[in-house]
């Protein structure tokens, strides 16, 4: 009708289950729900909400349901945990949403589900078995059993807790897509099981479940410095599996793992996570997971002890094949030797496949480099590898064939950080460019960021930084692909707002402090690679490196605005904080390794340790506040007071306004961590910047010094003199491995240092967030999180024409957009439906030409906007 307002629509739409689509296996008690919403309406704001749970899917679609309506509920909030009854084992949910806006109700969301799992250790019913082999076997095992269906399937389940690696096959079919699993755990304190949907590989009458088993990080036949191989929970694998299958008459039946099951050695005469594999063809057993397979020559399994007394269902993205690549370029050095080159770095395996004589030995070994003669190098890599003999050489596989024409061979147990493979016989072959294929592979996060930009090194930089973070993203953060594979934890927080704003990869950073909770000691103390087998608790740990167990919860907190985490960890944080305290009574510490592999110059340790000390206690004291803990806000607070007092007593010279000697890590770390009394603050900016100059306007930290140089700049008024050090193209600079060929971050500002020269690791991938938040501008306001409502404050600096950032928040997209007109700068920034946000400007006028709700204000020197969702476009002079 004529005169009548349109009502928008809003509809809610993203839903998930513990950050999951659909997820199997859920053991919590209390999911967390969490939706978006998609609305016509750029003012939406959501007020209220209701969810609906129930089992039957068209019920919960029509707003109707038998396990629980939360009712209308008033709030914005759009991350909400269950409160219904116990949820019930093994039984599929649905669960949609409504909302309220300002304008009207949305429809009910389309129903999403989730099906939970085991949820309590009794309702377990295989046992743990294994082959009768020890630790020393070097082929791993083959596990079969035959079993009837009778009667029509209506679902069915496999449950699969696994010490070690595996695959799962029913009637020769590999189940699932998910490679390297479970994901790596303390073993004797926690293990991971998997859910899988196997409804679709029964069929009528006889079936067989087969089991591969791989040692992973469980049974480390490698030897090394970190002692995985003298682990206390080393043993052969094994594994418990439970299938469950409920039939169109609702009857269920489990098949289960007994010592009725049948083992045999398989073609994997050998595997090592850290190293590689070896194949042997000729030891295959063609069917040997399907019902027509003759197994009279196998024997009885052996039932054995579960590795802990926790077995937890697997809930975050699982590692996956991420990408295919053909090589770049093929040489043949003669008939026996060949190098290919992906023509980039990555973390993965490679596909071969071949013809050649019975027998014949394959070698193909993986590395970053080449020598001057065109072979694979691994000089820079294999500094941590202890060999003992040639019969496990470092990040070769090896391939002995059968005979058979076009045999192929890919590791299942593996992966390496490569870019070149040097394949090597024993007897001539024939290959060509399509004989290998490159895998790349990581823990599956969707991707929710991106860069672009007028400077395409810049765009390249930030490219190789994405590349290293996921290349070290196995389900737990680590340091390299190739040398260590190694929780690293200074490396992980270092990059954890980098993979925040790039990568939607809460669960893993969620089952990565579950397993800190595992490894911290009663004393608090944590080791420097999480897990580990009792390695890193006397050297590499500190504060520097192991607050891992403050700032990514808090990272976490402020992306997602889910304080979940902050509460798991928060008696952690406690005992760790409490530890420092009790052994540093003067707030001061010099636990830790310092600002690693500096360019030149060398921070005094117990500056950073002590600042990382004042981080962990501030995030304690918010934390506390948060979760509604008065007495410990206070005590925390005075405490992180305390310590940055002690530690401006002793560095801060105030006449000058230099910390120590006045080292770029020294003054940008003081800066950036927020301990320099307002008063001093522009003496200690000047002499910042006048070190920058003195270095050439070129970087001169370490690993710590990355993370607050740029950043101090930035937010101290100076973001073009930041730009211009992170846009450097020659030594010492990110932009000088770029222009070197670089596709991932190096680990040595040298390209040709004589140690710490991997030419794949994260640990100086803080630029990549640092792009969102000074050009970008992009930062979530800690007093709404999770982008609730959002801090804009980008900077226009000279040397860039363009710059685009892009986030999707737990509300949608955000983007934050400028361009260089003559000497106008036209900015343009999208805030998703239910945020807010407010723009900041150091700007002679603004004019909105969106007017889309924008409220300017102006102090004579900044100008302050606020933002309602939608487009909003400005043209800027200043």
């Amino acid at each position: 009708m004529e005169g009548c307002k349109k009502v928008q629509v809003h509809v809610p739409e993203g839903l998930r289950c513990e950050y999951l689509n659909s997820p199997l296996g859920v053991d919590t008690h209390t999911p967390r729900f969490t939706w978006r919403i998609n609305s016509e309406d750029s003012t939406m704001m959501q007020e209220g909400y209701r969810l609906f749970v129930g089992t039957d899917s068209a019920q919960v679609a029509a707003g109707k349901t038998n396990v629980w309506d939360s009712h209308k509920i008033t709030g914005a909030s759009s991350l909400v945990s269950y409160e219904g009854d116990s949820l019930k084992p093994f039984t599929k949910y649905y669960w949609s949403v409504q909302i309220w806006s300002q304008h009207a109700q949305s429809p009910i969301s389309k129903p999403a589900s989730f099906e939970t799992g085991m949820m309590r250790m009794k309702n377990w019913q295989g046992q743990w078995i294994t082959d009768s082999a020890d630790v020393k076997t070097k082929p791993a095992p083959y596990f079969r059993h035959p079993f009837q269906v009778s009667k029509k399937v209506k679902s069915a389940k496999a449950y699969v807790a696994v010490a070690g690696l595996y695959e799962l096959s029913i009637n020769g079919q590999k189940v699932g897509d998910h490679i390297l699993d479970p994901m790596y755990t303390r073993f004797d304190k926690r293990n991971l099981y998997v859910t899988y949907d196997i409804t679709s590989h029964l069929k009528n009458g006889d079936n067989v479940v087969g089991v591969l088993l791989g040692n992973g990080w469980y049974n480390h036949q490698s030897t090394a410095v970190w002692n995985f191989d003298k682990a206390g929970w080393r043993n052969r694998p094994r594994f418990c599996l439970d299938i469950r299958i409920t039939y169109d008459d609702n009857t269920t039946e489990t098949i289960t793992t007994t010592p009725e099951w049948k083992t045999s050695l398989s073609p994997v005469i050998f595997n090592s996570i850290y190293t590689a594999e070896h194949y042997d063809a000729n030891k295959e057993q063609p069917g040997w997971d399907t019902p027509s397979f003759n197994d009279v020559r196998w024997h009885a399994a052996l039932a054995v002890a579960a590795p802990s007394a926790l077995i937890v269902s697997q809930q975050l993205q699982p590692v996956r094949a991420i990408e295919e690549i053909k090589p770049k370029n093929l040489v043949k050095l003669s008939n026996k030797k060949y190098v290919f080159d992906l023509g980039r770095n990555i973390a993965g395996i490679c596909r071969i496949t071949v013809s050649g004589s019975k027998g014949t030995h394959l070698r193909l070994k993986h590395a970053e480099v080449l020598d001057g003669t065109g072979n694979v190098n691994m000089s820079n890599i294999d500094v941590h590898y202890r060999p003992t003999d040639d019969t496990d050489p470092f990040q070769t596989d090896i391939f002995i064939l059968s005979g058979k024409k076009n045999e192929t061979f890919s590791p299942r147990f593996n992966y390496k950080g490569f870019q070149y493979v040097e394949v090597t016989s024993d007897q001539p072959v024939s290959l060509t460019r399509e004989s290998l294929t490159g895998i790349s592979l990581h823990s599956d996060v969707t991707s929710v960021g991106s860069i672009t930009s007028s400077n395409d090194m810049i765009n390249k930089l930030w490219q190789a930084t994405n590349n290293s973070y996921l290349a070290n993203l196995f389900g737990y953060p680590t340091d390299c692909p190739q040398r260590e594979k190694n929780g690293w934890t200074g490396d992980a927080h270092i990059a954890s707002e980098t993979g925040l704003y790039n990568f939607d990869g809460i669960t893993i950073y969620e089952k990565w402090l579950a397993d800190h909770r595992d490894e911290q000691q009663p004393d608090g103390v944590l080791p420097s690679i999480i897990p580990t087998a009792g390695w890193g608790y006397e050297w590499g740990n500190g504060p520097d490196w192991t607050s891992t167990i403050a700032i990514i919860p808090w990272n976490v907190y402020l992306f997602y605005g889910d304080k979940k985490l902050l509460a798991d960890c928060y008696d952690n944080i406690k005992r760790y904080v409490d530890h420092i305290a009790e052994k540093n009574p003067n707030g001061l510490t010099d636990w830790g390794l310092g600002d690693w592999v500096p360019v030149k110059s060398v921070t005094p340790k117990e500056l950073t340790s002590s600042l990382y000390y004042y981080a962990d206690a501030s995030i304690l004291a918010r934390a506390a506040k948060i979760l509604d803990k008065a007495d410990d806000a206070e005590k925390y607070s005075q405490l992180s007071k305390k310590i940055a007092q002690a530690i401006n007593d002793k560095y801060l010279h105030k006449d000058t306004g230099l910390y120590g000697t006045g080292l770029q890590t020294e003054l940008s770390a003081p800066l950036f961590w927020g301990i320099v009394p307002d008063e001093i603050k522009s003496k200690v900016v000047a002499n910042l910047v006048k070190r920058v100059h003195e270095d050439d306007d070129h970087i001169d930290v370490g690993l710590l010094g990355t993370k607050t140089i740029l950043n101090a700049l930035s937010e101290n008024g100076h973001a073009d003199l930041a730009y211009k050090v992170a846009a450097q193209e020659t030594f010492p600079s990110w932009g000088y491995w770029i222009k070197n060929g670089a596709t991932t971050l190096f680990e040595n500002w040298p390209i040709d240092a004589k140690s710490d020269i991997s030419r794949n690791h994260i640990m100086f991938g803080e630029i990549g967030a640092w792009l969102y938040k000074s050009p970008g501008g992009l930062k979530p306001d800690p007093d709404q999180p999770g982008f609730k409502h959002i801090l804009l404050q980008p900077h226009f600096v000279e040397g860039l024409d363009y710059f685009t950032a892009k986030h999707t928040s737990p509300y949608g997209e955000i983007v934050s957009s400028w361009r260089r007109v003559d000497k106008k700068i036209y900015y343009t920034t999208i805030v998703p439906p239910n945020s807010t946000a407010t723009l900041e400007l150091n700007a002679k006028s603004v004019e909105e030409l969106s007017k889309n709700n924008a409220i300017t204000s102006n102090d004579g020197e900044h100008t302050t906007i606020q933002l309602a969702s939608g487009k909003h476009v400005f043209e800027i002079v200043f």
